[in-house]
């Protein structure tokens, strides 16, 4: 229970913060197609594990996750960028994709499809002290990069030809999300599961959307309402005999279904709006000099 919940919190707070930049950049389904990738990776780990003699077969199924879907999610973002395929037909194949090719590996491994359960709909109560050690590292580095590159992330997020001319390297943040996206999908599956991890991801941004108009105070809402739902939900499915990832996920849309109702009495007592409300505090824009050019830059 230590180890769950320490997961809970730690997934809690690092998944909203990457789903607010898929939701800013209108992917939010982009995390569903990654976790089916994942299930890909979970079930090359089990056959890897089996071809080393590792007992139990599972041992190096999260490594076998993080890598296919860091893959699964470049190749998305490589996809996006060329427009050879549109986005939509592009998930579609990593939704299909990815569980076909789970369920084929695991087969090959000498398990059966029985064996996924716990990566497709989540067994908090199963995490071990390796896995621990795991969702410790990937969620460090997923706030560290998704907080401290806040404002040049935000920038490709929101407007990417705007991000071009003030001369941030958008590939590189492009890539960064992709691989925020992945990160978290593979951290988020031991509490959720990957079929349901999109939902921590986004519903908590949604939430903090109706009660909030600036990113930087909608990251933060997002988060510390991921932190409630996941420890709330644990702690019902400790005296309650109830799926943890479901449990937390309909906890979840229960508090957006709150946030809309309560929202139009929040708006009768809010201040005067923000003028640029998608623009993050710390974002300065600046009126060029009329000798340079004129124009809007953006300093991060």
């Amino acid at each position: 229970m230590q180890r769950a919940l320490l997961a809970a919190l730690l997934v809690g707070a690092a998944a909203p913060v990457v789903g607010t930049y898929l939701v800013q950049r209108r992917l939010s389904l982009l995390g569903d197609g990654i976790g089916h990738v994942a299930l890909t990776g979970v079930a090359l780990g089990w056959l890897v594990g089996a071809a080393m003699g590792l007992a139990p077969n599972e041992a190096l199924a999260i490594p076998g996750a993080v890598v296919a879907a860091v893959v699964g999610s470049v190749l998305i973002e490589v996809v996006r960028r060329r427009g050879r395929t549109s986005g939509d037909l592009a998930l579609a194949l990593m939704f299909y994709g990815g569980i076909a090719g789970g369920v084929l590996l695991i087969g090959i491994a000498g398990g059966s499809s029985g064996s996924l359960m716990s990566y497709l709909f989540g067994s908090i109560s199963t995490v071990t002290t390796s896995d621990l050690v795991i969702t410790v590292v990937l969620c460090a580095v997923i706030l560290a990069v998704g907080v401290g590159l806040r404002s040049a992330l935000f920038a490709v997020s929101h407007d990417e030809e705007f991000a071009v001319a003030a001369g941030l390297p958008v590939w590189l943040l492009n890539m960064a999300v992709a691989v925020l996206a992945a990160l978290t999908v593979t951290v988020s599956m031991r509490v959720v599961g990957l079929l349901l991890v999109s939902a921590l991801m986004i519903v908590p941004v949604a939430v903090a959307q109706q009660l909030t108009h600036a990113f930087r105070r909608t990251m933060a809402v997002a988060a510390v309402v991921g932190v409630v739902v996941c420890v709330a939900g644990l702690t019902i499915t400790y005296w309650n005999n109830v799926s943890p990832g479901a449990t937390i996920v309909v906890l979840a849309i229960a508090v957006y279904v709150l946030a809309v109702a309560a929202r139009p009495l929040l708006a009768r007592r809010a201040p005067a709006r923000d003028p640029h409300p998608d623009i993050p505090d710390d974002v300065v824009l600046t009126t060029a000099p009329a000798a340079a050019g004129g124009g809007k830059e953006c300093a991060p």
